[in-house]
């Protein structure tokens, strides 16, 4: 019996003991949370944090998605516990990875295709993105956790309508916001490779704008591939149809254009009625590829100069020389006459775009305007960005196969840089649609941005100047007078809180009548640049 007695007790003893540890590993439990919900809008951050690690543990965070065409995407982040046991990307350093340093998210911009020289494609926007996050131990690679985050494209209440044949010949998909409206109207312009794009379209319908993703080329029964000229006329048939919704508000309506599609949406303009605002992100000034064809007028393509073409560091073509000077006197006939339009202008260029010289073009479209008295245009410069400036998240594709070269060539950026670009200008977007297409422009005033965030002053205080190419060092420069400098000086006392890296800073220049000024704000790592909202133009 006394053998029993002591048998059972021990027995009881190792179950409790057991016991107590399966308690604390359970209370102990690693989880990943994304806040506020796993479920989000493509453009739109997620909070990720990981609860239940050990005091200090290394951890290593690993995204992952596969897109539309199969290829996977990854990225990474070395990242260690905070006293609690707990990681949170939004003040958590990376310690190594995909990326350094605090970046909320890092898991997401800094993806990196599996396959290389890989555009990430999206063409089902009815269907989300799934991205899923994992938490692996730091030394022994243990999956620990694991969490899904769905990115979504269509908000409910969006309607997707695609065009067909009683649409007449123009081929594209209708997003219309929920509601009646009426909506200022968007025509997006995505050319060159074919097809359409329909997430940035389905996305900027979220936020209440009428969006007609138009196609070309590659697209249901249009031509499979680029066609002997590009016929305006196409273009125009869109225009009328997109401004005859009755959901759209009149009287004018927006191009939203990239690469390619620039040249296009600036014949739209210059020759085209009904446009009122015209975004050209990383476009040429000049017509491209083939020849352009309006009613009796052609406009020939601007011809490549194939001797220009060099090699990266990497082995990959460098095509960005060999689009030559569209101002040169044998090239000057292709330069599209936008002194001719009367809608307003957002050129958006990367200065390491190597597709071609996006900055030289954007400066030459406004010298243009400039010298025919027209103040219609705002030009801002994105350091360290390459050609294609997406929407907010989307993984930078620093190289690619290019439709009209045939071969991989080099597109340019740095992937932090490239995202903070991407994230400016798609607010910078919605904002110069909203103002002129919405009727609510009721002053001119000239403006001078950094990421994010963003001064204001009156036009008339400011003399006319080009866009500084000043070291990050300088805050402003070619300010004009006395008046000038303190009311600039105003601006930057005015706001001084919040710390920027080196790669926020944007350099923009402004038209407005009857002035212009030439801004760089810039900041460096070593001497941060303080920003805030407290000016009553301050916006965050």
């Amino acid at each position: 019996m006394l053998h029993q007695r002591v048998y059972g007790e021990v027995i009881s003893k190792i179950w409790f003991i057991r016991f107590q540890t399966t308690l604390r590993s359970s209370s102990q439990q690693v989880c990943v949370r994304l806040l506020p919900s796993p479920r989000c809008f493509f453009d739109e951050p997620v909070r990720v944090k990981v609860d239940g690690l050990s005091p200090h543990q290394k951890v290593e965070l690993w995204s992952k998605l596969k897109d539309d065409k199969g290829v996977i995407f990854r990225a990474s982040a070395l990242v260690a516990a905070d006293a609690s046991g707990q990681v949170d990307l939004f003040r958590s350093p990376s310690l190594g990875g995909s990326y350094t340093g605090v970046e909320s998210m890092g898991l997401f911009w800094a993806m990196v295709a599996e396959t290389p020289h890989s555009k990430l494609l999206k063409k089902n926007v009815l269907g989300s993105m799934m991205v899923d996050i994992e938490v692996l131990h730091g030394d022994t690679g243990e999956l620990l956790a694991t969490e899904t985050n769905e990115r979504r494209f269509m908000t409910e209440g969006v309607r997707r309508i695609p065009l067909g044949m009683k649409e007449g010949r123009i081929r594209g998909v209708l997003f219309l916001p929920p509601g009646q409206g009426p909506f200022p109207g968007v025509l997006d312009v995505y050319t060159l490779g074919g097809g359409i794009s329909e997430v940035r379209a389905s996305l900027l319908a979220n936020k209440g704008f009428v969006v007609l993703a138009l196609a070309y080329y590659g697209f249901q029964d249009l031509p499979r591939t680029v066609p002997k000229y590009f016929d305006l006329e196409y273009f125009e048939e869109a225009i009328t149809f997109l401004r005859q919704q009755p959901q759209v508000q009149g009287p004018g309506i927006g191009i939203l254009s990239i690469s390619k599609s620039g040249d296009l949406a600036l014949s739209m303009a210059s020759f085209l009625s009904g446009i009122s605002a015209t975004a050209w992100i990383n476009g040429s000034n000049a017509n491209t590829l083939v020849p352009l064809h309006y009613k009796d007028l052609i406009i020939p393509s601007i011809t490549p100069i194939v001797e220009n073409v060099t090699f990266s560091p990497s082995g990959i073509l460098d095509i960005r020389d060999a689009l030559p000077d569209p101002e040169t006197e044998v090239n000057r006939g292709s330069v599209i006459p936008i002194e001719r339009s009367s809608s307003r202008f957002l050129f958006a260029a990367s200065e390491d775009d190597r597709n071609w010289n996006s900055c030289l073009f954007a400066q030459q479209a406004a010298a243009r305007l400039r010298h025919h008295g027209k103040e219609n245009f705002e030009v801002v410069m994105y350091p360290r960005a390459g050609h294609f400036l997406e929407v907010p998240y989307m993984p930078h594709c620093p190289s690619g196969f290019h439709p009209a070269v045939g071969q991989v060539v080099v597109f340019g950026g740095e992937a932090k840089a490239h995202h903070q670009a991407q994230l400016d200008l798609w607010r910078r977007v919605q904002e110069f649609f909203r103002k002129h297409l919405e009727g609510n422009n009721t002053g001119e005033k000239a403006t001078l941005y950094t990421r994010g965030l963003r001064s204001t002053v009156q036009a008339s205080t400011l003399s006319s100047a080009s866009p500084s190419m000043a070291t990050p060092r300088t805050r402003m420069k070619q300010v004009g007078t006395l008046a000038d400098f303190i009311a600039v000086l105003f601006c930057i006392m005015c706001c001084d809180s919040l710390p920027l890296e080196a790669s926020t800073k944007v350099r923009v220049m402004q038209g407005q009548p009857p002035f212009s000024v030439g801004v760089f704000i810039g900041v460096t790592s070593a001497q941060t640049t303080q920003l805030c909202g407290r000016h009553p133009f301050m916006t965050m």
